[in-house]
């Protein structure tokens, strides 16, 4: 091939490969820290292998999940914290693992941006990586787009994959075993999660609050901050409790809140009946609700209003599980019951 003086580069096009190379090399020690049984994490491949049997798998099905953090990255950008938008990334996907009574075994992520910005990219993978730490994942690769005029300036997206494992008799939920009756238990929220964000951005704008000014809801916090607290990831205290077949189902608490969510874990012809007076709505939630004149049903049906996690239990277990949670650290409460209809 012959030299052409006048001919453009990737570079020229807005493309810069080396600073792509740079992220990969400063991000490499982060995904090694993330080793686990079954899966080494190192990156470089064009795949990742997994070993389930090192894993400790003895007749296992395989669980999917993908999902991104919505416009909460646009709260991460506008601030400057760019720390824990990863940590949601992973807490959006090995949560919903959890709802199938799935264990959390690899994750891979997807970072888009019209430049890249390899500081701003490197803190948000770190965030991935811890929360690969507290989900027990493999980060094992992943994918960086540059892509000049898909994005605003500073503008960057996420998407991540997880994929995790359960044994064939120990998948979530289990529909023919629940009864009308049966406990439901509310694991605490770290704040709205990775949920309603379009709303909360909507009620900032309203409130005439810059992220900097302090969080009229949390004291010794700013507003950015207190609303970039990261979504709270569920797996080392409630794996445990999956694995004893106590739980009878589970509803990661996500966008369409505490009114679409649980129906997906619950057996035809039964339905949650939630006593709402059994816990404090939090009070990041009761700011925006009073801020944003939103009404009961709308606040339940966009946020977790402080249940991250919902699970069924007969209640003969219920005070067990309950325990056993608030050992491990959860908030966690009875919140209702399984009722006809």
């Amino acid at each position: 091939m012959t030299d052409r003086p006048n001919g453009l580069t990737y570079a020229q096009a807005g493309v810069d490969i080396d600073a792509g190379d740079a992220l990969v090399e400063a991000i490499k020690p982060l995904a090694k820290a993330t080793r686990r049984p079954g899966a080494d994490a190192s990156l470089g491949g064009f795949g990742a292998l997994f070993d389930l049997k090192a894993a400790g798998f003895e007749d296992p099905l395989l669980v999917t999940t993908t999902d991104g953090v919505g416009t909460k990255l646009k709260v991460a950008i506008e601030s400057g914290r760019h720390d824990t938008v990863g940590i949601d990334l992973v807490a959006m996907c090995v949560n919903d693992l959890l709802a199938q009574g799935a264990e959390p075994l690899l994750f891979l992520d997807y970072y888009a941006t019209g430049k890249l910005e390899v500081e701003v990219a490197k803190r948000v993978v770190a965030g991935i990586a811890e929360g690969c730490r507290q989900a027990g994942a493999a980060l094992v690769g992943g994918e960086t787009a540059e892509m000049p005029g898909m994005y605003g300036e500073g503008d960057y997206d996420l998407a991540g994959f997880s994929v995790g494992a359960v044994e064939r008799g120990a998948v979530l939920p289990r529909l023919e075993d629940q009864r009308e009756g049966d406990i439901l238990i509310g694991l605490g929220s770290s704040g709205p999660h990775s949920n309603g964000y379009s709303l909360i951005r909507r009620i900032v704008e309203r409130s005439g609050l810059r992220w900097e000014a302090p969080a009229p809801f949390e004291t010794g916090k700013s507003l950015g901050a207190a609303l970039m607290a990261p979504t709270r990831i569920y797996v080392k205290s409630l794996l445990p409790l999956l694995k004893t077949g106590l739980v009878k189902g589970g509803a990661h608490i996500t966008g369409g809140g505490l009114i679409e969510n649980p129906p997906r874990c619950i057996a035809p012809g039964l339905a949650a009946e939630f006593d709402w007076n059994s816990w404090t709505l939090p009070p990041v939630f009761a700011w925006l609700q009073e801020m944003g004149g939103v009404a009961d049903h709308e606040l339940r049906r966009t946020f977790n209003c402080g249940v991250g996690f919902l699970i069924i239990v007969a209640p003969e277990n219920a005070e067990p599980v309950l325990a056993a949670l608030l050992n491990a650290g959860e908030t966690a409460f009875i919140c209702g019951q399984l009722a006809k209809g």
